[in-house]
């Protein structure tokens, strides 16, 4: 199946092919192959648009997951058609991600990955809402960067690493 990449801003440069390839390892990681996902590269403007509409927090965002099936966490969806082989849509904030990275002098493209994984992560049911769910979704997000990691030789971490 297939990784749908749209640039749907102009601020921010962005390397989409190498950040396709490690959408589709992630997913593999998850075993989640046959499924498409949609990502989305967006500007502060849609962000905060989104954000406000569906968080009712009305400013920019790294990340914001629409998963097509509700799951609980860890499970994977059990698609009754083929129209239904999809994860959902991941919205990445890459002018908010690039603004944070100027600031704390991380990687951008390494950065971007990782968010694109808690993305997926997302729609796969994992939450972080509280402490159990936070440590179940780190737990996830390392098992997956972690092969990532050795088909890359990248040194990727989880993004929701110290949030609790």
């Amino acid at each position: 199946m297939s990784v749908a990449l749209r640039n749907a801003q102009r601020a921010v440069p962005v390397r989409r092919a190498p950040l396709r390839r490690a959408v589709c390892a992630l997913r593999a990681a998850l075993g989640a192959s046959r499924f498409d996902v949609g990502l989305v590269c967006a500007g502060n403007a849609l962000m905060q648009r989104l954000n406000g509409a569906y968080r009712q927090c009305p400013e920019p965002t790294d990340v914001l997951s629409f998963p097509f099936h509700q799951v609980a966490a860890g499970e994977l969806p059990r698609p009754r058609c083929r129209d239904e082989y999809n994860l959902g849509d991941i919205f990445l904030g890459v002018e908010y991600i690039h603004q944070q990275c100027c600031e704390t002098g991380e990687d951008f493209d390494d950065v971007l990955t990782v968010t694109a994984a808690h993305g997926l992560c997302h729609l796969l049911g994992y939450r972080h809402d509280t402490k159990p769910e936070w440590e179940q979704m780190y737990q996830k997000e390392a098992q997956i960067l972690e092969e990532l990691n050795r088909l890359t030789g990248s040194r990727l971490r989880p993004l929701t690493a110290g949030l609790f």
